[in-house]
């Protein structure tokens, strides 16, 4: 079946160049555009897409608002949201992933990055490899308003193993590099995050990351 992919972006002819380049792809359908938030929830709810690539400034209802709206859906068929930024510029990104995003993507992404990426958020993996992705998550956990060292009951329960495993990942490595760090199969690494997402009542990687830094588990400018 194919990837249904809803483009939301307040810039015309950037949501189009979009709209064309995962249009083309065997496996992705665009199901619809959307030109701020309030849109894109109007047609999320309408055409229940895999995933939308979300702007973060637009004018009514910007990206984070409508991420957290788009996530927060009751019914279980909230669609995987990957949010779309220009690194210096959005000070927000932070903010998305608390709110539920899966990811985010330079809005300077080459035609295969931004194919991929979307093939990433669709399998249910969150785009937390590259390394300006690391730098992105220290500085905006370092802006966290949240109390660092406050460390949540459900990390207890995590095997040393997997708070070492919780460490790596948020720190941007992927089950590879993770393999390669604690000299364990890439299946031991994957069997170590789903167990630790499990307990810890996780949907992906990206919200280990988020409990990893606010827990104070991982410091800013540490991993």
């Amino acid at each position: 079946m194919s990837i249904r992919v809803l483009v939301v972006d307040d810039q015309t002819i950037v949501r189009a160049g979009f709209a064309m380049i995962l249009g083309a792809q065997p496996d992705i359908a665009v199901v619809g555009e959307a030109e701020d938030g309030e849109q894109a929830v109007a047609l999320a709810r309408r055409y229940h897409p895999d995933v939308v690539l979300m702007d973060v400034r637009m004018p009514r209802l910007d990206g984070i608002a409508a991420t957290r709206r788009l996530v927060g859906t009751a019914d279980g068929g909230a669609p995987r949201v990957l949010i779309l930024t220009t690194f210096d510029l959005d000070a927000y990104v932070y903010d998305a992933l608390r709110a539920g995003a899966s990811g985010f993507l330079l809005k300077d992404v080459t035609r295969d990055e931004l194919v991929a990426a979307v093939r990433v958020i669709a399998a249910g993996d969150a785009l937390l490899a590259p390394s300006v992705t690391r730098r992105l998550i220290r500085e905006f956990a370092e802006r966290s308003p949240a109390a660092v060292g406050a460390t949540p009951e459900a990390l207890l329960t995590l095997t040393p193993r997997e708070r070492e495993v919780l460490t790596l990942v948020a720190s941007g490595l992927s089950n590879t590099e993770i393999g390669a760090a604690l000299s364990v199969s890439d299946h031991t690494v994957k069997t170590h995050v789903a167990h630790l997402l499990a307990k810890l009542g996780l949907r992906d990687r990206v919200q280990a990351v988020v409990l990893a830094y606010e827990s104070g588990l991982v410091r800013p400018g540490r991993g």
